[in-house]
């Protein structure tokens, strides 16, 4: 509680008034310093501690898929523009729906899977907020809820058919991978699981969000073109490798817990070169399809964007000790960027 000073004594006269005015200001100064640095100590004690959890917010969220969504969202949602002219606030402001309304469904995917893993989280991957207990059960499912509601309202709110559909088989795969009742659970069965995540990741980003662009905001019949064509297909063997991948620097936990993923059922050697095979082969069909194109300047950015990935890919591959654990999970960061690379070569396609 703040202390008032209630006397002030001016320097008329004596020297003694003014040494009586300079102890009192001297009282007051001592008197009001502590609660000064108190607000400090407390105002610095609530920003680490919203720095903290911002940053669990953060991990929470799995970025890696975050970034992911992003570019893929919007390299697909510009396929549909022919020009300029195009481009407008009902363009833009769609866009914006499908992104936000994306994002929210990606939380909520990620934020489940997480809820429904806490335990094997704490032997895979301790760092995670609910595994840590950084972030409460509590904590966690309000997100959760939280993220899927502002997900449908967007898609409701946008009146768009073709979004709708991908935030609701978004809503049911993501749950059955990850709800721990009978007939779900999908994450238990391998290719269950690269079912959910390749239908997600492959088919519903690429056609539904390049629908939701062409028909519902440009008014356009749904015309596929080759370079959305090209990016099901080749999306379909990176998510493949994506959902085989993730799994293999998971052995331990899913074995404690019961989780027959493919890296258990054939050891992470067999998983981990049937995985760069898959990509090695999707940048041979890709180089095949650049040479095609009629378009000089397309076939020089798709034959050496792709062979250039590919190399990289090689190079790295030639470095790989699957049996070092450290090593895993950079690796796999590294597929995702490969993963993020490509959506920057699609629209040359």
């Amino acid at each position: 509680m703040p202390i008032i000073c209630l006397h002030s004594t001016n320097c008329r006269s004596t020297g003694k008034q003014c040494r009586h005015s300079s102890l009192l200001k001297l009282r007051c100064s001592a008197a009001t310093h502590p609660q000064h640095n108190f607000n400090i100590d407390q105002f610095e004690a609530i920003r680490i501690e919203v720095t903290k959890k911002l940053r669990a917010f953060y991990w929470f969220c799995r970025p890696h898929t975050i970034i992911g969504t992003i570019l893929g969202i919007t390299s697909v949602s510009l396929l549909p523009v022919k020009s300029l002219d195009d481009l407008s606030v009902t363009v833009l402001w769609g866009f914006l729906e499908a992104l936000a309304s994306a994002l929210c469904m990606n939380i909520y995917v990620v934020g489940l899977n997480q809820l429904f893993d806490i335990e094997i989280d704490k032997v895979n991957k301790p760092n995670l907020p609910l595994a840590s207990g950084e972030f409460s059960v509590a904590t966690g499912v309000l997100l959760v809820v939280a993220f899927l509601a502002m997900s449908i309202s967007i898609g409701v709110r946008s009146k768009s058919a073709p979004l709708m559909c991908a935030l609701l088989v978004s809503f049911l795969l993501g749950s059955a991978y990850s709800i721990d009742v009978p007939l779900l659970r999908w994450k238990r069965h391998p290719f269950l699981a690269a079912f959910c995540i390749l239908v997600v990741r492959a088919i519903l980003v690429q056609l539904a969000f390049f629908t939701h662009m062409q028909q519902h905001i440009l008014k356009r019949p749904f015309m596929p073109t080759r370079s959305v064509v090209f990016a099901t297909f080749f999306m379909c063997c990176f998510s493949a490798v994506i959902a085989l991948f993730k799994d293999i620097p998971d052995v331990d936990g899913d074995r404690d817990f019961g989780i027959q993923s493919l890296s258990v059922r054939l050891g992470q050697h067999k998983v981990y070169g049937l995985c760069i095979n898959i990509l090695m082969a999707a940048y041979a069909a890709a180089i095949l399809v650049g040479a095609s194109s009629a378009n000089l300047y397309q076939k020089i950015a798709t034959v050496f964007g792709h062979g250039l990935l590919a190399f990289m890919l090689w190079q790295r591959a030639q470095r790989f000790d699957v049996a070092n654990k450290t090593c895993i999970t950079p690796f796999y960061m590294f597929i995702w960027k490969l993963f993020y690379a490509e959506y920057f070569l699609i629209p040359f396609v």
